[in-house]
């Protein structure tokens, strides 16, 4: 079969797009005659990506949230496998979101069983169910490992594999001006704490712990004025976080990833997570955004009833954060499950920003980590692109 000198790239999340954005950077400083297509959302498409069609239709996470969803998950489910027959790529890469991401895998090799297989984020195989490696494998020839210690899982399961590390190693970040003149921007003086909330980048989990983060802000309310409470939201959730927020007390800013250009919501973004005392985020990447932009957090996450029942079967750590999980240690306050409550992680939102103490200390264990996952080394991005144009054939 002759093939096409593309690389066709499958995200389903913001965390996706990111990784498959600082990709295809990585990729085009290389070569300039490579080709890209697929799915993704706002970052990848700066980068040139036209996607097949919105990357908020496959954004769902748990078995409750996906269900409703379902048949138009599996309608864009085949129309991504047919775009892959038709444009008959060099490689598909799929990042992250294994629950689609890895069906599209198995059954663009079904129809063409010599297609290169890349998948970008090794499984956490290494917290709960190990099964999923070997059952990888069918499909998928090599992946892009984000953390050190995961090749060796890979390739016992049968699978080449690269830790190219985690592109936040790589983010920009604003200088000491540029934060001030934020803070100045937004009115705060030399008394005020600025807050950073983040209730996700997903519409359940925004559903789930927006009313969470409100409750905890409510209770901070009643004890103190002195807070600036700062939002950030991705474009396709602006609307609903703006809604969420209108009743919370301190009057929150929203900063809307919709608003102007990629390059300007992408510094502004930053200098919020930079210019911040502290963040209470929802678990996720943004925890280690948070960690490169020197910004102490409290981590607080639940699901819901269903998915609770199910990970906690199945999960053997008992830590969300990779921060803590580099490190073995709880240098980073997570609040999960049935202890993701406003009376447990309010005391803790206000002790650390009281105290710029705990704040560098958890943030001297925050630098160790980002060492780990490649911080002083070649990008990231740059990394995972010689790995895949190597296994493409293209390199």
């Amino acid at each position: 079969m002759s093939r096409s000198p593309t690389l066709f790239l499958v995200a389903g999340e913001a965390s996706g797009d990111r990784l498959g954005a600082s990709l295809i950077r990585g990729v085009r400083s290389l070569r300039d005659d490579i080709g890209f297509a697929g799915v993704g959302g706002p970052l990848m498409q700066a980068q040139g990506l036209r996607p097949l069609f919105p990357m908020d239709d496959l954004s769902v996470m748990g078995l409750a949230e996906v269900l409703p969803r379902l048949p138009r998950i599996m309608r864009r489910l085949r129309e991504t496998v047919q775009a892959i027959a038709d444009i008959a790529p060099a490689a598909l890469v799929t990042i992250d979101s294994p629950d689609f991401t890895l069906r599209v895998a198995a059954r663009a090799r079904q129809h063409d069983p010599g297609l290169r297989t890349i998948h970008y984020v090794a499984p956490s195989v290494w917290a709960w169910r190990p099964e999923r490696a070997p059952r990888m494998a069918r499909h998928v020839d090599h992946v892009l490992a984000l953390l050190p210690f995961e090749p060796p899982y890979m390739e016992a399961a049968g699978m080449s594999c690269d830790f190219v590390g985690h592109p936040v190693v790589a983010d920009p970040q604003p200088d000491a001006a540029a934060i001030a003149a934020f803070r100045n921007e937004i009115g705060l003086n030399d008394a005020d704490r600025m807050l950073l909330v983040l209730p996700g980048s997903r519409s359940g989990e925004v559903a789930r712990m927006g009313p969470v983060f409100g409750a905890v802000l409510a209770r901070l309310a009643a004890r103190r004025n002195d807070l600036r409470v700062v939002v950030p939201a991705t474009a396709d959730m602006a609307d609903r976080v703006r809604g969420l927020i209108a009743d919370w007390p301190f009057r929150p800013l929203l900063i809307d990833a919709g608003e102007g250009d990629a390059a300007t919501s992408a510094r502004r973004k930053a200098l919020a997570f930079a210019a911040a005392d502290l963040a209470l985020a929802a678990s996720g990447t943004v925890a280690l955004e948070l960690a490169a932009a020197g910004t102490a957090m409290v981590i607080a996450y639940r699901f819901n009833w269903l998915s609770t029942r199910i990970i906690r079967k199945n999960v053997t750590l008992d830590s969300a954060s990779l921060i803590n999980i580099l490190n073995d240690a709880r240098d980073v306050p997570e609040f999960l499950f049935d202890d993701c409550r406003a009376d447990l992680i309010a005391p803790m939102v206000e002790r650390l920003i009281d105290n710029p103490a705990a704040r560098a200390a958890q943030l001297a264990a925050a630098r160790c980590a980002l060492d780990m996952l490649g911080r002083g080394g070649e990008e990231p991005g740059l990394r995972a692109a010689r790995s895949v144009l190597r296994v493409a054939g293209l390199g």
